[in-house]
Order: structure tokens, then C-alpha cells, then sequence
């Protein structure tokens, strides 16, 4: 409307009212200046003459009245908005796979939607789709947006980002995280997982040339990933920095020392059989040793309710600044928001130590045996998570595994593989480490060796 009018497509405009002419005072001082150069402004429910001095400074004074309405009506709105978030409540409407229940109530999972974003989640965090591709799987699935409408490139990019469907509350404007009190879609593993490859840090781009072992080794003398290059009909992997270009390797030598490693946590089939009658009997008992982990669940979660209290009161007696306040307090509710969902996992029955140890055994025996007859795919996401990462020296490799195959991998092993006290001492040991670092990283997932070759 301004813009007609300074180009003169108008004479002049009747407002309704002076605090329907501006939100603030830098409106007001533009239209001003339409008044100072002829343009005829008019208000239907105040006798003002523009024109005249007294009018003018009339209409200035009710102005900057209604400026300072707006301004209190907005801090009264944010307080409301932000009042319902420190209660756990979302007060906009719920993004897709949750369902609106009205005012100062929880979102809850939308039947139809809720599973088919929890199903987008997994996908991607797969690492064997892109963006555009999920877009379109979505669709065909049945995915729809608010409006009924596809889930564009961007609408997939913006649920895969949201921390909501972890049940955590970011506010981007403001940067502030809060905790809601809606259930949540996904687990906080699975959001970190898809976070990393969205930012770059787990490759899943459509190559022309896709190496198995791409971004899996890294040179030790400048921490670069190593390239992927055929020459002659044989894959090498590179390094590319100006001061290392002699470090390389051959895939099919990779491959065999890589297969050689899978047999450092391949249990013989006394090892076996005894931590699997050792599990039975730890499953037997588990239920008391359950109430123990609640407890010290319980605990920790109320020592991370202390360390956020104490953080605010840092905050206020203005000893952080506002960003790193945010920061630390993001990771601090992220933190307790895992332990909660094991808590429920635990008092729930969904989840107990004894079976992921369990999980844990069972692929750590199958791992060669998988790895051998799995497809291109399949020998990648295997190796993802058995292995952290391989640095090379020269010619030389040097495996670094993920917890816990790490202590599998470290275990004393018997020479003959017969049953001895010595196997008794050490797989009671293996299981006790297992125990203890499964009790301590209670947000550590472990696919079982049957849904990793799904």
C-alpha cells in the first residue's frame, strides 16, 4: 500500500484507526512522510486533521501510545508461549506424526503418520538413502504433510532435524531447549545418527564410483579419510594431502586384513556355549538386578536435574552467556531425555542388559560368517558397527572397533578353546565389563545380528 502511494496510483487511504496505521514507530515515521509530501491520510474513528500542527502532534502522541500497546501485547503473548513450554506443552501446532488435543495438552503420535516418520528415521539412518529418494519411498508409503499434501525435499529436511520427535522441545528463534511432556517417536540414538549424516559426518551421497571402504580408513600422519580410486580393474585407497600421497592401500588387501580382525571376536564353541549358560543365568536374575539399575538410573537422572539447576543458577548470576548456557543446557536435557527412555525400557521390560550382552555375543560369533555372505550394502553397515575406525601408517593398519567389541576383541583367549577355570575366570570377566559399560552408556543401541541383514 505504501509503495502505490509514493508511486501516486493514489490519492490518499482511510485507516481505521491510528493503531491500525503502524506496528511500531519506524511504520508511523513512514507514513509521515506520505503526509509531509500531500498524501491524504484519513482515520474513520478519529476527527484529526493531519494537516494542522495540533493535529499532527495529537496523532504522534496516540501513536507512540499505541506502539507501546503492541510492544506489551507482544511481551504478554511470548510470556504465555513460553510459559507453556516450561510446562512441557508445545502451543503451536504439532508437526507431522503427532496429533493436536487442544489447548495446555501433549501432542500425541498420530496412528497413521507417527509410524511412517519413525519409518523415515530409520531409512535414513541407514546411511543407504539419500533425501530425495526418501522423499519419494515416503510418498508411496502414504506420508502426507499438514495440509494432506507431499512431504517436499525441504518439509523431509525439516522433520529430520526437529528434536521434537525425541520428545525435546528447540525453540530456533530464541535457541532455547525444553523438555515436553509428549511421547516420544524415536530414540535419542537414532536422532544423533541421523543429525551426523546430515551434517556430513556419515557419507550418503549417490556416487559414480561407490568403494566399500570409503570414509572407513584414515591416514595417521594428517587424519584425512583415504580415496577411493580404480586403476587397471583394482580399487586403491589414497591419501590425497600434498605431504602423504605415498600412503595408500589395495582393497582386496584391506579386505583380508579386515577379515582377519573379524576373527580376533569370533568365540570358539566353548566360549560360546559357556557365556550363553552364563546369559541364561543372569537373564534368570535379572529382575533383581533390574531394580538396581532403576535405582541408579533414577539417581543420575536427578543428578542431571541438579546440574541443569545449577547451570540456570550460573546463568543468572550471570556467569555464562546466553549461547553457551544454551549449548550446555540442550546437552544436558538430551542426556536425561536418554535416560528416561531406558528407565521406561527397563520398567517396561522392553529392555534388559543380559539380552543386548546377548545381542552383543551372538554377532560378535556370526560377524565372519555374516560378513562373507552379505551383499555390498549389507558388508558396509556391518562394518560401521563393528568398527570405529582403521588409521594407516605407511603399510600399516591399525583397527580400532566400537565399544563394546573392543573388550571382545581384547578378551584372553584360550589356545586349545577347552573348558577350564581359566575360561570361567575370563569370560566372567568379559561379561562383567560388558556389564558395566552397557550400565554406564545406557544410550547405547545395538542392532542384533538378524536385523542388520534385514
Amino acid at each position: 500500500m505504501l509503495k502505490a502511494l509514493r508511486k501516486g496510483e493514489f490519492q490518499g487511504v482511510v485507516i481505521h484507526k491510528i493503531d491500525r496505521s503502524a506496528r511500531n514507530l519506524k511504520d508511523w515515521a513512514d507514513l509521515g512522510e506520505l503526509i509531509d509530501q500531500g498524501i491524504e491520510v484519513r482515520f474513520a474513528n478519529e476527527s484529526l486533521d493531519l494537516n494542522s500542527r495540533g493535529g499532527r502532534l495529537s496523532a504522534d502522541i496516540q501513536a507512540v501510545v499505541a506502539a507501546d500497546y503492541i510492544r506489551n501485547l507482544r511481551e504478554e503473548a511470548k510470556k504465555g508461549l513460553y510459559g507453556r513450554l516450561k510446562q512441557g506443552f508445545y502451543p503451536w501446532r504439532a508437526p507431522v506424526g503427532y496429533k493436536d488435543n487442544g489447548a495446555a495438552q501433549p501432542k500425541t503420535i498420530d496412528p497413521v503418520k507417527g509410524p511412517l516418520v519413525k519409518k523415515a528415521f530409520e531409512l535414513y539412518a541407514s546411511g543407504q538413502t539419500s533425501i530425495l529418494p526418501l522423499v519419494e519411498e515416503m510418498y508411496n508409503r502414504g506420508l502426507r504433510n499438514v495440509a494432506g499434501g507431499k512431504v517436499t525435499r525441504n518439509g523431509m529436511h525439516t522433520i529430520l532435524r526437529n528434536p521434537f520427535y525425541t520428545g525435546v522441545m528447540h525453540i530456533a528463534a530464541s535457541g532455547e531447549t525444553y523438555t515436553g511432556n509428549h511421547e516420544a517417536l524415536i530414540s535419542r540414538a537414532m536422532f544423533q545418527r541421523v543429525q551426523e549424516i546430515l551434517h556430513g559426518r556419515v557419507g550418503t551421497r549417490v556416487f559414480v564410483h561407490d568403494f566399500l571402504f570409503r570414509k572407513s580408513i584414515t591416514c595417521a600422519q594428517c587424519g584425512n579419510c583415504l580415496i577411493g580410486e580404480r586403476q587397471k580393474g583394482i580399487v586403491y585407497y589414497r591419501c590425497h594431502s600434498a605431504n602423504c600421497r605415498k600412503t595408500s592401500v589395495r582393497e582386496d588387501v584391506f579386505a583380508g586384513s579386515f577379515e582377519e580382525e573379524l576373527k580376533k571376536i569370533e568365540f570358539t564353541e566353548a566360549e560360546f556355549g559357556y557365556l550363553k549358560d552364563r546369559l541364561a543365568e543372569l537373564k534368570g536374575s535379572w529382575l533383581k538386578d533390574r531394580d538396581n539399575q532403576l535405582q541408579v538410573l533414577k539417581l543420575r537422572i536427578e543428578q542431571t536435574t541438579d546440574r541443569l539447576n545449577r547451570l540456570t543458577d550460573a546463568y543468572l548470576d550471570q556467569a555464562l552467556d546466553k549461547g553457551m548456557f544454551e549449548e550446555r543446557k540442550a546437552a544436558l536435557i538430551g542426556e536425561r531425555r536418554a535416560m528416561e527412555e531406558t528407565l521406561r525400557d527397563y520398567e517396561t521390560n522392553k529392555r534388559s542388559i543380559p539380552h543386548e550382552i546377548e545381542k552383543c555375543v551372538e554377532l560378535a560369533s556370526s560377524a565372519n560368517s555374516l560378513y562373507q555372505g552379505a551383499s555390498f550394502a549389507k558388508k558396509r553397515l556391518l562394518m560401521r558397527t563393528l568398527m570405529s575406525n582403521c588409521v594407516i601408517r605407511e603399510k600399516s593398519l591399525s583397527f580400532v572397533w566400537q565399544i563394546p567389541f573392543q573388550e571382545i576383541a581384547g578378551r584372553e583367549k584360550s589356545d586349545d578353546g577347552r573348558q577350564s577355570k581359566e575360561m570361567g575366570r575370563d569370560g566372567e570377566l568379559l561379561i562383567d565389563r560388558l556389564m558395566q559399560m552397557f550400565k554406564t552408556d545406557s544410550s547405547f543401541e545395538l542392532l542384533s545380528a538378524e536385523e542388520l541383514m534385514l
